[in-house]
């Protein structure tokens, strides 16, 4: 038997990164930031305080350039409780980068260019 355990996403800004994380979905550190003794990564893991679940956030030190990403064919997904407010909130940040009327879903994206689907909480 498996269960999940976290995502990790590369991140070129770890600070932009956490607070972009922090202000658009609430999500704060968990348990303790792993460092390299030579100073080459970071590793932050992020909670939402109500599952187990963790976004794993790492930071290499010589990365200067932006990740590729690909054709961005996967995703992460978050449920907001209140839906409505979310997209408010979100269209506010200018983050929100697809929407989807029809499926009552939308997507916004990071610093970094990774894409988040937020779901209502009738999604389940």
């Amino acid at each position: 038997m498996f269960a999940f355990n976290h995502f990790n996403f590369n991140v070129l800004d770890l600070d932009r990164s956490l607070t972009f994380y922090r202000d658009a979905l609430g999500l704060t550190p968990v348990g303790d930031e792993i460092r390299a003794a030579d100073g080459s990564f970071r590793i932050v893991y992020l909670g939402d305080g109500r599952t187990d679940f963790r976004l794993e956030l790492t930071w290499l030190r010589d990365r200067k350039t932006p990740y590729n990403l690909g054709d961005l064919e996967y995703h992460l997904a978050m449920m907001a409780d209140d839906y409505e407010a979310a997209h408010a909130k979100h269209g506010a940040m200018g983050c929100i980068c697809y929407e989807n009327p029809a499926m009552g879903i939308y997507f916004i994206t990071d610093p970094d260019g990774y894409w988040i689907e937020v779901i209502p909480p009738k999604a389940r």
